[in-house]
């Protein structure tokens, strides 16, 4: 991990927290990092908490406590620690390669990636109103509520809207004896789910529904269909459907992609990415490659690619805290940030050689970033009851 890596790391943890409304301090434009001086503890140190804490109204020590942790196990980091008023002291992980084991379980878990036992053994019984917005994020919540171990059973206290099939509502056959019903009730959206489908179609009802906190209400409008950057649902499935783009792109050129920048044999034949319709990056690949050598990271994979690692190595804990708060607005919130870093990763170094480059080790480890975001942008999606297109 070069000081590049770890700026952006600790950007995104401060990000992060803002987000989350623990820290309430305007997001510096970069985080200075330095090397320990001599006497000092780890490789690098931050004095970030010290200028975030006045905005905060917080000391300095307790604005590092909150960057800690959500910077402790980042991929490349070994140790975290507070000195002095509350300088962050940074030592690097050097007896693993973090990226590189970050795109093994990626690879391997496939679409189950970030799935958990958070929640194993919970018998949960969730109960909403005869309202679309209360059966579909009943729905979303049950989802993320199993993907976590929970056995889930969700139910309407009167007769279902028959037009919730259409939404991808199923009626459950097991009921867990569960002793305690948990209410569903966010802000109604002021439409029957049959005007929604007629104007909307079901994936952008389920997104506009889903993408606010349900304490909030929900905006239904058109431009839940305009094909634009300002529509948070077309730019990550836009964004996905970019990541399946590239793969075909790759295999024309005869390369497919390898999270170490293995070489593969040119004109070899590339296979899908995965084993899933979904999505990619279904198959096992063993650890090694991202961060081999100081630098690697950045060098090959542009100064965009630790904003984007360190969101795809957040992606558990997001889908555990989302079942946990029974918030699926959080999962949505954190594919929105997903799209984005994977589309300035991708415009900063393109994981496709360009003019009369040759495909290299660093394209084949840019293409294996990229379809891992793919991975997790149709794993998201899933669970929200969206679909991902390969092609838009």
């Amino acid at each position: 991990m070069t000081p590049a890596d770890l700026s952006a790391t600790v950007l995104h943890a401060v990000r992060r927290a803002v987000d989350e409304h623990v820290l309430r301090a305007p997001v510096p434009a970069r985080v200075r990092v330095e090397r320990t001086r001599p006497g000092g503890r780890g490789d690098y140190a931050s004095a970030v908490a010290l200028q975030l804490a006045g905005p905060a109204a917080l000391t300095a020590r307790e604005v590092a406590e909150i960057l800690r942790e959500r910077v402790a196990g980042a991929p490349g980091i070994g140790r975290v620690e507070i000195t002095g008023p509350g300088f962050l002291n940074f030592t690097l992980d050097a007896s693993a390669d973090g990226h590189g084991a970050l795109m093994a379980r990626v690879r391997e878990q496939g679409l189950r990636y970030g799935h958990g036992d958070a929640l194993a053994g919970d018998l949960l019984r969730f109960s909403h109103a005869r309202e679309v917005r209360a059966a579909v994020t009943a729905h979303a919540v049950g989802a993320l509520a199993r993907a976590q171990g929970a056995r889930v059973s969700v139910g309407c206290d009167e007769v279902p809207d028959p037009d919730w099939a259409r939404l991808g509502i199923p009626v459950d056959v097991e009921e867990p004896r569960a002793t305690e019903i948990t209410e569903i009730r966010p802000v109604p959206a002021g439409a029957t789910a049959g005007e929604l489908l007629g104007r909307l179609g079901p994936d952008a009802t389920r997104w506009g529904l889903l993408r606010p906190a349900g304490h909030d209400r929900a905006p239904l409008g058109d431009d839940l269909l305009v094909q634009g950057e300002g529509n948070a649902l077309f730019l990550v499935r836009y964004a996905h459907s970019r990541t399946h783009a590239l793969t075909r792109g790759a295999a024309l050129l005869g390369f497919t992609s390898a999270p170490g920048g293995t070489a593969s044999a040119p004109g070899g034949t590339a296979s899908a990415p995965g084993g899933t319709a979904s999505a990619p990056g279904g198959t096992a690949s063993a650890p090694g490659g991202f961060g081999s050598t100081p630098g690697d990271t950045a060098s090959a994979h542009g100064a965009d690619a630790p904003a984007l690692l360190a969101l795809l190595d957040d992606h558990p804990a997001v889908l555990a805290a989302a079942a946990h708060h029974r918030a699926p607005d959080r999962l949505a919130r954190h594919l929105e940030a997903v799209a984005r870093a994977f589309l300035d990763f991708h415009d900063a170094a393109s994981p496709l050689p360009v003019g009369d480059e040759k495909p290299s080790a660093a394209h084949r480890s840019r293409l294996a970033l990229a379809e891992a975001a793919g991975t997790v942008l149709a794993g998201g999606l899933s669970l929200l009851g969206i679909s991902a297109p390969r092609h838009l």
